[in-house]
């Protein structure tokens, strides 16, 4: 889902509007998968919805994002939270990746991210991804996605708007969906553990494990 950079003091309360609510329990069901001490990145960290949830598990966080003024409500976030300690928040994007080294982290995550970003970007994030999470280490990915079938697709563009039309009035702003995500993830050497989309299949899920093949 391409982030509401237009107006990055009203990105949580977009997000929310276009996931119909969705979006917070959609985030709390992956956390679940993170444990105190993991090391993990958060990739198109935005205001810190997602990371914050990792810390307050006890997770040390690192977030990473291209919007300067989304790091700086997210950065403000980290005063009141009192989790200095626990996390930080750099301004680099996905082509910097290359400069964590191997099997940094014990958990990557993204949350609406790579719906922004370009075919190229996407490979080389996969790629890096499975370069940087340590053997048998997590990457929980959330976004929205295309759904195979027709009928749904139709009926999602129907239901979707108003949510659109509503959301741009507030960021200036829309959202597009990522295809064929699965197959990429697979082409990058990682392994789907698990998938969880809603009805229209639009809005998906995935805990993915680095791990040899077998």
């Amino acid at each position: 889902m391409k982030v509401l950079e237009s107006a990055p003091h009203r990105y949580d309360k977009g997000i929310k509007i276009l996931t119909l609510g969705k979006i917070d329990k959609a985030y709390d069901r992956l956390i679940e998968s993170i444990k105190k001490d993991d090391n993990t990145l958060d990739i198109g960290c935005g205001t810190g919805m997602l990371s914050f949830r990792a810390v307050l598990k006890g997770a040390k966080v690192t977030g990473i994002d291209i919007n300067p003024e989304m790091l700086e409500i997210a950065k403000k976030r980290v005063n009141e939270l009192e989790v200095k300690d626990k996390i930080a928040f750099l301004e680099m994007g996905v082509a910097e990746l290359d400069h964590f080294e191997n099997d940094s982290f014990d958990v990557i995550m993204s949350g609406l991210c790579f719906s922004e970003l370009s075919d190229d970007e996407i490979s080389f994030t996969l790629n890096q991804v499975n370069r940087i999470l340590r053997n048998e280490g997590k990457f929980l990915l959330i976004d929205e996605i295309r759904s195979k079938s027709i009928v749904k697709r139709i009926i999602n563009w129907f239901l979707r708007i108003p949510l659109v039309v509503i959301t741009y009035i507030l960021t200036q702003t829309t959202s597009r969906a990522l295809k064929n995500i699965e197959k990429r993830i697979t082409e990058s050497n990682l392994l789907i553990q698990s998938r969880r989309s809603n009805f229209l299949d639009n809005f998906v899920e995935f805990i993915i494990i680095k791990g040899d093949k077998k």
